[in-house]
C-alpha cells in the first residue's frame, strides 16, 4: 500500500468550503480508479490554513496510471468550483511499511 500525501495552505474562512468541494470533486472522482483504497483530509486544530490529506492507493503502479488529461480536467473543475485561494505547498508519496492495530 502507498500514501499519496497532500499539504495545502487555504485562507481560514475557506477552508470548509475547501473541505466540501474536494470531497464532491477529487473524492468522487478518485473512487473510480483502480486501486483506491480510502482517503483522509486531516484539519489542523492550530493552524487554520492547515489542511492535509492522505490518499491510499493499493499500488503506485496503479495510482499513477490515471490519465494525466483526466487529471488536469478534474483539477480545473475544482478550482473553477471553489473560486477560494489556496496552495498546494507539499506532495509526498509514502510506501507502508507497517501497521500496528489494537490487538
Amino acid at each position: 500500500m502507498i500514501v499519496e500525501w497532500l499539504r495545502f495552505k487555504v485562507a481560514p474562512k475557506y477552508r470548509e468550503q475547501f473541505v466540501q468541494k474536494d470531497d464532491e470533486i477529487w473524492t468522487t472522482f478518485l473512487r473510480q480508479y483502480p486501486g483506491f483504497l480510502k482517503k483522509e483530509v486531516w484539519i489542523s486544530p492550530d493552524d487554520l490554513s492547515d489542511v492535509m490529506i492522505a490518499i491510499h492507493w493499493t499500488t503506485v503502479e496503479l495510482q499513477q496510471a490515471i490519465p494525466k488529461a483526466a487529471l488536469e480536467s478534474i483539477d480545473k473543475q475544482f478550482i473553477e468550483s471553489l473560486a477560494a485561494p489556496f496552495q498546494l505547498i507539499e506532495i509526498k508519496l509514502y510506501q507502508v511499511r507497517k501497521i500496528v492495530t489494537q490487538p
